[in-house]
């Protein structure tokens, strides 16, 4: 497993762009895919985007297609997700997460290391 950190989440307007990070620790990261996901109150997590290992892959799901962006740095052990033309309901806690190795799933279950998430609100 590594320790994932995420910052970057606030409060926003709708229209509004924000970008969160999520920084690793440990040597194993630039060999991991990682994800983006998200919780809304009463709701079941939900993948956002996933970026395999070299960052050459990427998938959004069909919600934040053309608005949202991954990418990530292996030199700096962090992956990012560029969000604009945020909408109300794009409002959640947002979690990165790794995976045990190069391809990245979009279940939950396909990772095991999680970051403590962080809160995007986006008002009307």
């Amino acid at each position: 497993q590594v320790q994932l950190v995420e910052s970057g989440g606030g409060l926003v307007q709708a229209g509004g762009s924000l970008r969160l990070s999520c920084t690793a620790s440990g040597r194993t990261f630039s060999s991991r895919a990682m994800g983006w996901f998200r919780q809304a109150p009463g709701m079941e997590r939900e993948v956002v985007a996933t970026i395999n290992w070299t960052g050459g892959s990427t998938y959004y799901a069909d919600s934040v297609k053309g608005r949202f962006t991954i990418s990530r740095d292996n030199a700096k052990n962090t992956v990012y997700l560029q969000m604009n033309s945020l909408k109300p309901e794009d409002t959640a806690v947002y979690y990165c997460a790794a995976t045990t190795g190069p391809v990245a799933g979009t279940s939950p279950d396909d990772y095991d290391s999680w970051g403590q998430g962080t809160q995007v609100t986006v008002s009307s």
